[in-house]
């Protein structure tokens, strides 16, 4: 009798070791997961400002804006250097989902 209730009573101390485990996996795939998904919004911030700076370089502010606006950001910063009335450089900050991603274009070979 006295071994059937020692089993009775690991078997319930499992049960917590268990649900410990399955909290600290279901921590670590939350982790993962915002890890990830902040990659991703990095990258599109990116591919986003790359785009406008290209634009920038031949349609000025409007088509960095338009550029940003379709790839789901905004310009936060343009900035063009001019030299001899023709634009060489433009460098971009674009905000994706409040990220931030800086880009440089330029004309010069």
């Amino acid at each position: 009798m006295r071994g059937s209730s020692r089993g009775a009573r690991d078997a319930g101390q499992a049960l917590f070791v268990v649900l410990a485990v399955a909290v600290v996996l279901a921590a670590a795939v939350g982790g993962i997961a915002r890890f990830g998904l902040r990659v991703v919004l990095r990258e599109q911030a990116q591919v986003a400002a790359d785009a406008a700076a290209l634009a920038a370089l031949t349609g000025g502010r409007a088509a960095a804006d338009r550029v940003a606006a379709a790839n789901g950001g905004a310009v936060t910063r343009l900035d063009l250097l001019d030299e001899d009335g023709q634009q060489f450089t433009a460098t971009v900050v674009v905000r994706v989902r409040g990220v931030d991603a800086t880009a440089r274009a330029s004309r010069a070979p």
